[in-house]
């Protein structure tokens, strides 16, 4: 415990100095996106503060909870009960006990109500954290869980037929177009070179930039002090797009991930990344 206390100083005293160096250097249109890149390799070295995240999502995974009091060392995430090496380079995948497609934040949901008793409405009530609010469980859980896939390669397979049923929902969502704006994800995300204000948008149908884009997701938001999860990411799209909000661990965001998550196959996972 004194050694996570200490890195937790460490790195709270690296993001501040950090920060205070990024908000002192004079930003103009052409380096804003520099400026960006910037900050995050100032941070990269050991100081992305999603790891202070990651240590008490650790803690919680290894916590007897909830009304059997057990942990979440038994929950099987698609390599056996326990292991959380690599999964996540390996969600969403089919699970033969749900008889269904599952991302890793439905999948805890799932370990959550059957392994420790929780009741499924409490734990899905608040799974995203506000601002200026610390990570919630959900959020917690699942920086520590992608933490065990850096470097991992994205494998997201497309064996059983209800993978491949996932793949093409998933694509239609994608260049689904509605919304008062008749806006799609494939709006934003589908040509090369695009940008919305001084953000640059990856064309995700391209293996690249899918790559990249997918691998560096969940990330912390420095601009909101918090670590956003896929699912969180998902909704924002639609916000944005002023679509119906995507309930949390619907069949729908879980196929969305599957579409984006195979198109990024082959890169390598570098989350929780850091955003602005």
């Amino acid at each position: 415990m004194k050694k996570k206390l200490s890195r937790a100083a460490a790195l709270v005293f690296a993001t501040a100095l950090s920060g205070a160096a990024f908000a002192a250097t004079p930003a103009s249109p052409d380096s804003a996106a520099d400026g960006i890149a910037q900050y995050r390799e100032m941070l990269s070295d050991g100081g992305n503060p999603a790891e202070l995240i990651e240590m008490t999502g650790e803690d919680l995974w290894a916590e007897k909870r909830g009304p059997k009091n057990v942990s979440l060392e038994q929950c099987d995430l698609g390599a056996g009960p326990g292991v959380i090496k690599n999964v996540y380079a390996h969600l969403p995948r089919y699970f033969e006990d749900t008889g269904r497609v599952m991302d890793l934040e439905s999948r805890l949901v799932y370990c959550m109500v059957n392994l420790q008793g929780m009741d499924e409405k409490e734990v899905t009530k608040k799974p995203f954290s506000g601002r200026g609010e610390y990570s919630t469980d959900m959020e917690s859980l699942v920086g520590y869980v992608v933490g065990q896939s850096r470097g991992a390669p994205i494998a997201v397979p497309q064996d059983h037929p209800q993978e491949k049923a996932a793949f093409e929902r998933g694509k239609q969502i994608f260049f689904f177009r509605g919304g008062p704006y008749d806006f799609s994800c494939a709006s934003c995300h589908s040509a090369k070179g695009q940008r919305i204000r001084l953000q640059d948008l990856p064309n995700l149908t391209a293996q690249e930039p899918a790559r990249q884009a997918y691998s560096s997701w969940p990330a912390y938001r420095v601009s909101q002090g918090a670590l956003r999860s896929m699912q969180w990411r998902l909704n924002d799209c639609f916000r944005q797009q002023r679509m119906p909000n995507l309930k949390y661990g619907s069949q729908a965001s879980v196929d969305l991930t599957v579409f984006l998550a195979v198109n990024a196959n082959g890169g390598k996972m570098a989350a929780p990344g850091l955003k602005r």
